[in-house]
Formats: structure tokens, sequence, C-alpha cells
């Protein structure tokens, strides 16, 4: 399958000659494979990526004001938030066709790589032209909001291609976007916490992060609530490879740094764990923070939202242990996981191994993943093994 699509975006009459998601590789400076990652990272670090943050911003924010609209529409309505689906699915799709074309417009080139959640599939079926008519006019009515676009309007077939965008392998080599246009879709559902997470990959690598978490209080919630008094709610964490990790509320561009907590007590640390018991293995991780000698009862919160709470401090450790026979999905956590690294945080997975998002749609785990500070890592990683050697013992 490509790792391309055709962009939806009119091309100026001059044509571009140098595509900038074609630059060299950072990685063909090294002929010694001896090199360090840390000579890797450095290269990496060196590079700009101002033009790719303030599209995937833009492109987040966009997102962000569409989810909320249709969740608004959602809770004004219990027989829809219990049982229709639909509402969810016009945000999700809507979501993914607004970041691709806002990427696109925002970085015209005529090679764009996105690997993303979902496709059109269903919505080409017999029954779903009422479904995507509904998603393009949403699309549109937030391009028109944002006044960048007011002369133009996206078709039901562009709507269709931009959803398609999202079909990229990804891989070790280029640059590919990563989405999940909704994470955390029970929680949306609900009224509670879910985000918009964007990721860039150079070389297999993540070098940039956006989190956009509509419902997060701009507060900390290391209380254990993930509610807060409205107009108090909203949060776009961002992070670029060696340039720290900041967060602004979604409707301001007053951005602040933050930092993981330096808590090197297990006792006085919180941990956060997936809402959903579906998601992770609940009683493993109560035996893990026993085991650390954790006090507080775990703070259960859906989406990547915990890893932007994390970054800046209102929790100390994030355990995730899905169950038996599921693959994770780099879209799940590539835009969380440089976050919480740039905020000086650790992230791996159950054996201590960083993640690797260069294997193309899915990670390849032992186990599950790890979050927390430097301090805590060694100490966090040993009550893991133990907990998981005497789970796999009692079987």
């Amino acid at each position: 399958m490509s790792t391309h699509c055709v962009s939806i975006i009119a091309k100026p009459k001059t044509r571009v000659t140098k595509n900038p998601f074609l630059v060299s590789s950072p990685l063909l400076f090294f002929s010694n494979k001896t090199k360090t990652k840390t000579s890797i990272l450095r290269v990496f670090s060196s590079m700009s990526y101002d033009k790719e943050l303030a599209a995937a911003k833009k492109a987040a924010c966009l997102a962000a004001r569409l989810c909320q609209k249709v969740q608004k529409a959602i809770l004004q309505s219990d027989v829809q938030s219990k049982s229709d689906k639909s509402p969810v699915t016009v945000a999700d799709y809507g979501s993914q066709a607004l970041v691709s074309y806002a990427l696109q417009r925002e970085l015209p080139s005529e090679l764009f790589s996105l690997v993303a959640e979902e496709d059109s599939e269903d919505l080409r079926k017999d029954g779903a032209q009422e479904t995507l008519e509904r998603i393009t006019k949403l699309v549109n009515v937030i391009l028109a909001s944002d006044g960048s676009d007011s002369d133009f309007t996206l078709s039901t077939e562009d709507v269709v291609k931009a959803i398609d965008c999202g079909k990229s392998e990804g891989g070790s080599q280029g640059r590919h976007w990563v989405l999940d246009p909704i994470d955390g879709t029970k929680g949306f559902l609900r009224g509670d916490q879910y985000a918009i997470a964007l990721a860039l990959l150079d070389e297999g690598k993540v070098v940039l992060g956006v989190l956009a978490c509509p419902n997060l209080p701009l507060t900390s919630i290391s209380g254990g609530s993930q509610h807060s008094l409205p107009g108090e709610v909203g949060c776009l964490f961002f992070s670029v490879v060696g340039g720290g990790t900041y967060m602004q509320p979604l409707d301001s561009s007053s951005a602040v740094k933050v930092q993981v907590s330096a808590t090197d007590n297990p006792e006085e640390a919180s941990f956060f764990e997936s809402f959903e018991a579906a998601h992770s293995m609940h009683d493993l991780s109560s035996s893990i923070a026993k085991k650390l000698g954790v006090k507080a009862p775990p703070v259960r919160i859906d989406s990547q939202a915990k890893y932007g709470a994390l970054s800046r401090g209102d929790g100390v450790i994030y355990l995730r242990f899905p169950h038996k026979g599921y693959r994770e999905k780099i879209w799940d956590h590539a835009a969380g996981y440089i976050v919480v690294a740039e905020a000086g945080g650790v992230v791996s997975d159950a054996a201590g191994n960083p993640l690797d998002f260069s294997k193309g749609r899915y990670l390849d785990l032992d186990t599950g993943i790890i979050v927390t500070n430097q301090k805590l890592m060694p100490s966090l990683l040993k009550a893991v093994r133990e907990s998981i050697e005497e789970k796999a013992s009692s079987l």
C-alpha cells in the first residue's frame, strides 16, 4: 500500500519543486553504525519543526472545536448518549477529515503521509450517505468559522479523500503524521475526557506531538476529579523534540512550560490508569501500586489526556496493561509519549524497553506501558516485574 495520498488541496500554478516531506534523512549523516542514540537525537533536536508545530496545533484545535460541538449535542440528548453511536461516528470522521485537510492546507506538499485510525469504507456503504453529508456539513461549518477558507467548501468526496489519507502504514523512513481523531470515544460519549492526539514521525522517531484535551481542567486534577467549573476546561499540550512541553488553554495562545512531578517517594505518588477495565488490567495495576507503597487510590481517566495531566505533574505514574491478545496502535501513544518525555518523564514497556514507533501501525510491546519520572522508574520496573511474575504463577 502506498504511504502517500493525493492531496485535495488545489495546487498553485507554480509547481512545487522541493517536497518538504522528502528532506535528507538525518540518519544519513552517520555512516558509522556505532554512533549513539544520543548523537541521532542531537541531530533531530537541531532541526526546526516550527511550521509543522504551528500546523499541528491549528489542525488539532479545529478538530477539538468540531468535537465540542458534537459532544454538546450528545449531552443534550440522553437517548443518543446511551444507544446511538452515530454522533461519535460523525465526530470521529469529521475530526480526521479536518486534521488531514488542515495539515495539507498549512503544509502544501505533493506528498502527504498520515497514519490514522479511520478509513471511509463504512461511509461508502449503502445507507451511509446521510451520515457523510452530516460530517461534510459540520466540517465546512468549522472551516468557515476559522475564516481562512471562507470561499472554499469541501464536497462529500473531498471529505472522503481527506479521511482516506489516513491509510498510510508509517514506518522508519520519511515523515508520517500519526492521528487518533478521538482518543477515548467512551469518555466522549459520557461527557468525560477524550483527546485529539496528533504526532509527527521523522525517520521512525516521534519528533512532535500535540494533545488537544477539550474537557481537561486547566488546573490540577491530582485530587482525583476530572471535572471543573464551566470555563475552566480545555487544554492544549504540545512538544517538539529537544524543546520541552508546553500547555495552553484551547481558546488562548498563552502557553506555560510544564514538568512532570519530581516526587521520589512512592507513598506520595498517585497513579493514572484507564477508566475502562476492558482497556487495562486494573488488578495488576493495583498489585503494582501495593508493592510500591502507593497510598492514593488510582485516578481513572479516558484517553491520552492522562499523558497530558501527568506531564504537568497532576500524577506521577501511568500504568496500562491491556488484556492478552490486544495490540497497541501507534496513534494511541505517539503524541502522549513525546509530551511526557519532553516534560522530563520516562515512557517504556513493562520490561523497560523504549517504545518503538518505526514498525508500522502497531507497537510491539512487552506486556504493557508504564510511565513515570526518572527517579521512580527503577523501583516501578521492579514492582511491575514482580507483579507480572506473581500473576503468571497464579494462573
